[in-house]
């Protein structure tokens, strides 16, 4: 299903499918998820797949509407919070036992998209993680944290081989991550979809859940056109808020990201990257970007607390885009957009649940793919089989992000990496 003016890249190459009708009158089910996202439908696909089939998905817009069908496709393992301090404040044994629910997070989504022949142009060519500066100390205590504490591996990349395979001299040395993959996002979470619909899970789109209340034993979901009576409800709804539960919407900041991409390329493509892998640097207000199949580029960066229109993302984004590859300049952007990604205030995912038959899964801003998969097995383990694994992380709870104060503490913390970068780059030269 195309709309008719695509408001980014994936939205003008998603795969068509029947839409998915409104929820209609009132209806009935074991579990209710709110949220048509990755950790939604990850959620709906792990109780398919273990034998739960009486569960409805609603989505308030079209599938992928928010984070997971905008985002910039990276599949790798991590979280927000860096690998240090996830190990500072757990210990040893906590922080490797959560990284690696990530790390075998991606080699479940290669699974499914095998399994179920998810069309979303998935290219396993691992990610690079090149330096914008020149002192190497950075990526190579990254680099032994890695391999002596979360016993994960990445290459060296010496200065001249990264530069074989990003032809530009922004950058000095990297590392090269093999367990990683990227993918059309949008397409990706439809895929989904259809694997969870096809086992039975019933999804509603433009069925926006406006209450949530309890009724004895059972919770009941209003949306404009019907209820929904259930056992069990997911909140899955990410930066885009539902306004069910005050105490889960206030434990997370909203927080815009960029993302744009090129016209086709073609031998223009060759000049700049001789590389099928995705690419981010070592700064905090990092670029990310990535071939895409049709010869063209996919560029993504900034952070902010606000949306911008798709010219101003495209004009910031292009300065950053000619800082790295300065043999583009004149290159036409085709589709430039900006989404809403779940931040909260300790930089950890929150997904837990209130004893109640209430769940959450939300704030895996910028590393969703893997987090929102193994968030979606844990709560599904928790519902059906009644695991408690996703008390992994009790840790990292419903801290109140205190909006609107908080938007402006991110934004000044933002601001002042940002400006940090910018130093340390002039100091360089």
């Amino acid at each position: 299903m195309k709309p008719t003016t695509p408001s980014s890249y994936y939205r003008a190459t998603a795969a068509a499918y029947e839409p998915y009708q409104p929820l209609q009158g009132t209806q009935q089910a074991q579990v209710a998820i709110v949220g048509g996202g990755y950790a939604g439908l990850n959620t709906a696909l792990g109780l398919a797949e273990r034998g739960v089939r009486d569960v409805v998905l609603l989505e308030r817009e079209q599938l992928g509407f928010g984070a997971s069908g905008r985002n910039g496709g990276f599949v790798f393992g991590g979280y927000s919070l860096g690998e240090q301090s996830l190990l500072d404040q757990l210990g040893e044994e906590s922080a490797r036992k959560l990284f690696a629910l990530t790390t075998a997070a991606v080699q479940r989504i290669r699974l499914r998209v095998a399994q179920y022949d998810i069309a979303c142009d998935a290219v396993d060519e691992g990610v690079i993680w090149a330096n914008w500066f020149r002192d190497p100390a950075v990526l190579r205590q990254r680099q032994h944290l890695l391999a002596d504490r979360y016993h994960t591996y990445w290459d060296w990349l010496p200065r001249e081989e990264l530069r074989e395979r990003i032809l530009s001299t922004r950058y000095h040395d990297g590392l090269y991550e093999r367990n990683a993959l990227h993918l059309h996002p949008l397409n990706y979470a439809i895929g989904l979809a259809r694997a969870a619909s096809g086992q039975g899970v019933r999804i509603h789109e433009h069925s926006g859940a406006l209450k949530l209340r309890r009724e004895g034993t059972r919770w009941r979901l209003r949306t404009r056109q019907g209820d929904l009576l259930a056992d069990q409800v997911v909140l899955a709804c990410g930066g885009y808020l539902a306004g069910l539960q005050r105490r889960i919407d206030r434990a997370i900041l909203p927080i815009a990201t960029y993302v744009m991409v090129t016209e086709p390329l073609g031998e223009r493509l060759d000049a700049c990257l001789q590389t099928r892998a995705a690419i981010y640097d070592s700064r905090f207000a990092f670029d990310y970007y990535r071939p895409l199949p049709n010869r063209r580029l996919l560029w993504g960066g900034r952070i902010s607390i606000r949306s911008r229109s798709p010219q101003a993302v495209q004009r910031v984004l292009t300065d950053d885009l000619l800082r790295v590859f300065p043999q583009l300049k004149g290159v036409k952007v085709d589709y430039a957009w900006s989404g809403l990604m779940s931040y909260a205030r300790h930089q950890m995912p929150q997904v837990g649940g209130a004893g109640d038959g209430l769940w959450w899964a939300q704030a895996f801003g910028g590393h969703g793919l893997a987090p929102t998969c193994a968030a979606g097995e844990l709560l599904a383990g928790a519902i059906a089989e009644g695991d408690d694994g996703w008390r992994r992380f009790d840790r990292y709870g419903l801290a109140r992000a205190h909006r609107p104060a908080g938007y402006l503490a991110a934004q000044a913390s933002y601001w002042w990496q940002q400006s940090k970068d910018w130093f340390r780059t002039r100091l360089e030269g």
